[in-house]
């Protein structure tokens, strides 16, 4: 019987461990749950993807909504004030 695939892709950081969690808990028989830690395993996939920000989900190679993050643009940390001068 097939199962739906679920990659979890982290940094093995603090931050990415509740995803990891929530993920394994809402996980049913049919799910089949993979975590890449990206300073191990999974770069290459994590760019096949066009993942740019962790922790990210993948369920049957698509990337959740809720993980579909363009990451850093230079445009929006310029529209954020960076690289701006404070006016006095």
């Amino acid at each position: 019987m097939a199962k739906r695939q679920v990659e979890v892709f982290t940094a093995g950081c603090p931050v990415c461990e509740p995803t990891v969690q929530m993920v394994k808990d809402l996980a049913c028989p049919d799910c089949e749950v993979t975590v890449h830690d990206l300073r191990e395993t999974g770069v290459e996939k994590a760019r096949e993807y066009g993942i740019k920000t962790v922790p990210a989900v993948v369920v049957d190679g698509a990337i959740c909504a809720c993980c579909d993050n363009t990451g850093l643009v230079p445009d929006q940390l310029r529209a954020a004030g960076i690289g701006q001068r404070l006016s006095s």
